[in-house]
């Protein structure tokens, strides 16, 4: 299958955070960008567009971007939302999943083939498992919307058969460049395109002792959970003053 276009929607997951490129927009290299060197090489006039922000919650998601995805009409949408929605204190996860199923029916009668993602488990993750319950409830109504719609799923919640460490980014909630070389696979193969990405060879992380865990978790409560944790406290996102990486239909070639 080839798509002559392909707009990518979302927040950090699909702007690349986690994955560093300085030769890309934004610094950031991501698996959208990944997936797009793919079908640019495919498709003669290939075009792309990424519209994800880091820190997007997906009313902004559905207000900002789909709107725009709709206007630039390409074969192919991906988007990715919620995950900044679940942790917040409060959510409507019913209401929140109302919204998604209309954005999503808007982008699939435009002629667009969607392609979804499941939230990830948080189960191993200590600062955030305690949203877990709320995470699978709101997974359930994105297998049901991409069903309705003849979208394409990526079900990143059932993905427990790798090696966390490796392919997660230092925050613990991104994906590292492994991460993100192994969700372009994922997303080439749910679409049915023939690719030639393999996956980065995994490094054995060697075991820590009780100390040196100590040592570790408290410097990612010191630069990045007391961070995120202000943020929140004081209304503002890690996307405020960013762009998006390809606001236009752009070749890349």
């Amino acid at each position: 299958m080839a798509f002559t276009s392909y707009v990518a929607l979302g927040d950090s997951f699909t702007e690349g955070v986690g994955d560093p490129d300085p030769a890309r927009p934004n610094g950031l290299r991501g698996w959208a960008d990944r997936v797009a060197d793919v079908l640019a090489g495919q498709a003669p006039g290939f075009r792309y567009a990424n519209l994800a922000i880091r820190g997007r919650k997906l009313p902004q998601i559905i207000a900002e971007q789909v709107p725009a995805a709709v206007t630039l009409d390409a074969a192919l949408v991906s988007i990715h939302g919620g995950g900044n929605d679940v942790l917040r204190p409060s959510v409507d996860v019913d209401a929140l999943a109302s919204s998604y199923d209309d954005a999503i029916g808007r982008l699939a009668a435009n002629g667009a083939q969607v392609v979804m993602f499941t939230l990830p488990d948080t189960r191993s993750n200590q600062a955030f498992k305690m949203v877990r319950g709320r995470c699978a409830l709101f997974n359930e109504f994105i297998r049901e919307i991409a069903d309705r719609h003849g979208a394409v799923i990526v079900d990143i919640w059932r993905d427990h058969d790798y090696d966390r460490h490796h392919f997660l980014d230092k925050d613990r909630l991104h994906y590292s460049p492994a991460g993100h070389q192994m969700m372009a696979m994922r997303v080439l193969d749910a679409l049915g395109v023939t690719h030639q990405l393999s996956a980065y060879p995994i490094t054995a992380r060697p075991p820590l002792t009780a100390r040196e865990r100590r040592a570790e978790h408290l410097e990612w409560t010191r630069s990045f959970l007391v961070p995120w944790i202000g943020r929140r406290l004081t209304g503002r996102s890690s996307g405020d003053g960013i762009n998006p990486k390809y606001a236009d239909l752009t070749s890349l070639r």
